[in-house]
């Protein structure tokens, strides 16, 4: 009892830490979202304290300075997310890059795994080491020359020409730095075309061929762009596309500032648990970050139903019936200790008392109603109904047996 008092000790710190420093050196959009939930947060608790403590014009002049700290806090993580900004863009060009440049893979009879290289694998390798040489620093004036000595387009060669001409009159590598970007822009551009490297054409996100370009193009009516249908978030219930992603972001950002990475890790274990129990599991893998803070918000009420606890952090949806696919109708929210104890019951009914199993059922009932709304879902809500009818109306006829003492 102890030893485990202790790793939950440690897990709690850990996780404290770690929010700690995402929030210190925030890198992904998860992390600006923790940031601008907590300023939202803050924001809120101070508003609450004005409007209890002070009132006409001192309740004002508050609400004024409140608002110049919101906009202090927020110029902040701009400054953040820019520093951010760029470091993601070296790593995905990093990544893109040498993707491109990897061998075709595949695995043999006996097990191993066999690669080879073709002719255009090798071109985007050589294209990966001129782009390359091309952002490296601290080179001499000879290498750095050297390493410019091959044809690329014309726009390029200029550019190239103009730094060989600064170098041989020893201008400060501090001067060089917004032509050596360009050039290296320009050239990461060329990389990118497939005339001049075959392989980039399975990695582009724009199809090359016209016909294809018109599917599954959707219009945005926040930034009124036509954009691929991947550009769109969708939630299960969704009627309309919608906002696209990024607008969604900048909506969230500026009003709702929600923090959806509690529910995404909740999400993850759930799919990963699913998997284990049945790689063609699907239900699980339909829904989104949203679908699922309904089910545990508003379902579930953000806590376990046998502990009342309420850190999300400390919960898990785990099935209801273990011999069952999980689905909303099929599921109970649980602190991670009692889901392992509940994922080790072969009956429910027998685990439990009547009338928490009936306030299951409930909250089940509620869920049906919910995603029954949702045509994917329909073909797995009339299975589950088909295969739990019998065992239902036992359960609601079953008498509640009362004993008397003398």
């Amino acid at each position: 009892m102890k030893q485990e008092e202790i790793r939950k000790r440690k897990e709690k710190e850990d996780r404290i830490k770690t929010e700690f420093e995402r929030r210190m050196n925030p890198q992904t959009k998860e992390d600006f979202d923790l940031l601008y939930h907590a300023l939202e947060k803050w924001r809120q608790e101070e508003i609450d304290h004005f409007n209890s403590t002070l009132t006409g014009p001192e309740r004002k002049a508050a609400l004024c300075a409140l608002l110049e700290q919101e906009t202090q806090l927020i110029a902040s993580i701009g400054r953040h997310r820019l520093v951010a900004g760029e470091e993601n863009l070296k790593k995905s060009v990093a990544a893109f890059l040498e993707k491109c440049a990897e061998p075709k893979k595949w695995k043999a009879f006996d097990g191993k795994i066999t690669e080879m290289d073709t002719q255009y694998t090798i071109r985007a390798r050589e294209l990966r080491d001129i782009y390359a040489s091309i952002n490296m620093k601290y080179l001499s004036q000879d290498e750095r020359l050297d390493e410019h000595d091959c044809k690329l387009t014309q726009d390029i060669v200029e550019l190239i020409d103009r730094e060989a001409d600064l170098l041989m009159r020893g201008i400060k590598e501090s001067n060089l730095e917004g032509l050596r970007k360009r050039i290296s822009t320009l050239f990461l551009q060329y990389i990118k075309t497939p005339t001049f490297n075959p392989e980039v054409t399975r990695l582009l996100k724009v199809p090359q061929d016209p016909a294809q370009l018109r599917k599954n193009i959707y219009f945005c009516p926040g930034c009124r762009s036509y954009l691929p249908s991947t550009d769109f978030s969708l939630t299960l219930n969704s009627r309309s596309v919608g906002r696209c992603r990024k607008c969604s972001k900048l909506d969230n950002e500026a009003r709702r500032r929600e923090d959806l990475s509690k529910y995404k890790n909740i999400l993850k274990h759930l799919r990963k648990s699913e998997a284990e129990y049945n790689e063609d599991a699907k239900i699980a893998f339909l829904l989104q970050e949203k679908d699922l803070q309904y089910l545990v918000d508003v379902i579930w009420g953000a806590q376990s139903p046998l502990s009342a606890w309420d850190d999300l952090h400390d919960l898990v949806i785990v099935r209801w019936d273990r011999f069952s696919e999980w689905s909303p109708w099929n599921c109970i929210l649980l602190t991670k200790e009692e889901a392992a104890a509940h994922v080790k019951l072969d009956n429910t009914e027998q685990g439990y008392g009547i009338v928490f199993i009936r306030k299951i059922k409930h909250k089940h009932t509620l869920a049906k109603k919910y995603f029954a709304q949702v045509p994917a879902m329909a073909q797995f809500l009339h299975t589950y109904n088909s295969q739990s009818a019998s065992q239902d109306d036992l359960l609601i006829t079953k008498p509640i047996s009362t004993e008397t003492q003398s």
